[in-house]
């Protein structure tokens, strides 16, 4: 593995993927790409300067889109692709182990909600 690459995962591991999906949201928001909810957000700068700016549209991977009940429209293109932690139960070693996790970085591709419906509940006939 390269530096540079060790460096970057060492960077990225103190950073959760709320962060980098966040940051993630008000770059595609500032390039157009997203809309907006229509709500303010407060941030705070580094020098603790507060300040308000426009809360982007959701983005979600198409598995959250499902879980929380919508479907991405088929044909749908991804918005953005992210590499992201995504969590695993480790395999069970000798008995008596406790289970414990492991993590790793993954490429996840999201959504925007205008990319998504609700999904139709079938009905008994």
């Amino acid at each position: 593995m390269g530096e540079g690459i060790k460096h970057s995962l060492t960077e990225r591991s103190r950073v959760t993927n709320e962060q980098i999906i966040w940051q993630n949201r008000v770059d595609l928001m500032e390039k157009g790409i997203i809309g907006k909810t229509g709500r303010l957000i407060p941030v705070e700068d580094t020098d603790g300067k507060k300040s308000f700016i426009a809360e982007p549209e959701q983005i979600h991977t198409y598995m959250e889109w499902k879980r929380r009940g919508y479907k991405v429209r088929h044909g749908e293109k991804a918005v953005s692709k992210l590499t992201i932690w995504k969590h695993a139960p480790k395999k069970e070693g000798e008995e008596g182990e406790e289970q414990s996790e492991k993590m790793f970085m993954k490429q996840a591709f999201f959504f925007k909600a205008s990319q998504v419906e609700p999904i139709e509940e079938k009905s008994a006939v």
